[in-house]
């Protein structure tokens, strides 16, 4: 193993053939640069930018891109996205890691992104040893905290990346990446499922007819406090893990057993309630799976279906339906920080609904299609337990490439 004296030291030992090299000397000249500094108001004919809430997983959400005027966006063509680049979020969540797709060319980033475009090695392996446990606690113990949590451009130029030689390089980044695919497709299949579902319930039709939310369901609100999070144990949900119909629980976190009888003495959530936000994000709802035990978090409360007819899936489609949508818009009271729903008015709220005589077949259906939902959420949790486990093993060269690649085999 060979060392650069521009990396730290008493760096773990790597295998014969593997060295470490700081990040900027794996670079083009000047590879390296942060966004657009104020992009300004949202300009539908402008130019996209990736933010941080953006970056996600490993991959890059586009679905509610903000876009900047032109004018603003040409002062930093430096960071224009031609496809392939390494983006690293630098403020607040440090070190989500994305490479970008060749269909997202001709888009930005913000100032708390970095660009990075890798030349001696792959963005692909960039990208896999940045989420290391090695470069990550870099990030962590080099990052400032004065108001958010920051990483320098200085400090991210000069971590240590372990570099193989290019076979073993090449061969990792496959195996790992078919792990990554595999979760990519079952997201893909998730979203086509849960735009199915919605397709589903709107060629049923509402009735004309509405209903009070007071005779469909209980109501239920959440804690008003925070509890003390914890590394495992039951969920506290978040409101940032409703979307649209799907419960994402990798925006949760996790309280104590100790802790849990208490933030569920109003209510413990069931698979089939409808969990929603009543401040901030109004409008967002989700199905709670089955087999997820969890407590209700700060701004949540949820529905639960008094009648055998309504499934919970027909009534998170009717909470989600353009109609009731515009109910909330209506009913929405602007506060002076945060926009929120008045709950004791809501059982007292009407609710469109299908026909009363497709009601229970309806429910069938959609209660299928939201099991498909569930199964490839709970398989890309066991896919992204494997990544996980795997990942800190060949990235140190303890585990033969062999080895991980018929283990993968068996799953993706």
């Amino acid at each position: 193993m060979t060392i650069s004296l521009d990396v730290p030291q008493g760096l773990p030992t790597l295998p014969d053939g593997w060295h470490y090299q700081p990040l900027e000397s794996l670079l083009e000249p000047k590879g390296i640069a942060y966004g657009i500094v104020q992009p300004g108001a949202h300009d539908p004919s402008g130019v996209p930018i990736v933010r941080v809430k953006d970056l996600r997983d490993g991959r890059i959400d586009r679905g509610n891109a903000l876009r900047v005027g032109r004018e603003v966006e040409a002062k930093y063509d430096r960071t224009r996205l031609r496809g392939g680049e390494v983006l690293l979020s630098l403020v607040g969540s440090v070190g989500e890691v994305a490479v970008v797709p060749e269909d997202l060319a001709g888009w930005n980033v913000a100032r708390a992104i970095a660009v990075m475009r890798p030349v001696r090695i792959s963005s692909d392996w960039l990208k896999l040893y940045l989420t290391s446990d090695l470069a990550q606690g870099y990030m962590r113990d080099w990052q400032t905290t004065t108001v958010q949590a920051t990483l320098n451009l200085r400090d991210l130029r000069r971590i240590p990346i372990a570099v193989p030689p290019a076979d073993e390089r090449k061969a990792i980044t496959e195996v790992l990446g078919a792990l990554d695919e595999k979760i990519a497709h079952n997201e893909r299949v998730r979203q086509t499922t849960l735009s199915l579902a919605g397709a589903c319930y709107e060629a049923a039709g509402t009735s004309g007819d509405t209903e009070l939310i007071g005779d469909l369901a209980e109501l239920f609100d959440g804690p008003h406090a925070t509890p003390q999070k914890t590394e495992a144990g039951p969920w506290f949900l978040s409101i940032s893990s409703l979307k649209n119909g799907y419960l994402d629980l990798a925006e949760s976190a996790h309280l104590s057993e100790e802790d849990f009888p208490r933030w569920t003495r109003r209510v413990q959530p069931q698979a089939g309630d409808v969990l929603f936000s009543y401040e901030t994000r109004l409008g967002d709802a989700a199905l709670m799976p089955p087999d997820v035990r969890g407590s209700l978090g700060r701004r949540m409360a949820l529905l639960r279906s008094k009648s055998a007819s309504i499934s919970g899936a027909l009534l998170l489609h009717a909470y989600l339906s353009p109609e009731f949508q515009g109910e909330i818009r209506r009913r929405t009271i602007h506060g002076a920080t945060v926009d929120r729903l008045p709950l004791k008015e809501m059982p007292n709220w009407r609710m469109p609904l299908p026909p009363e005589s497709q009601r229970e077949r309806l429910s069938a259906k959609l209660d299928a299609l939201h099991a498909c939902v569930t199964q490839t959420a709970n398989e890309n949790r066991t896919l992204a337990d494997l990544r996980d486990t795997l990942l800190p093993q060949l990235l140190s060269g303890k585990l033969r490439v062999k080895d991980a690649a018929r283990t993968v085999e068996e799953v993706a």
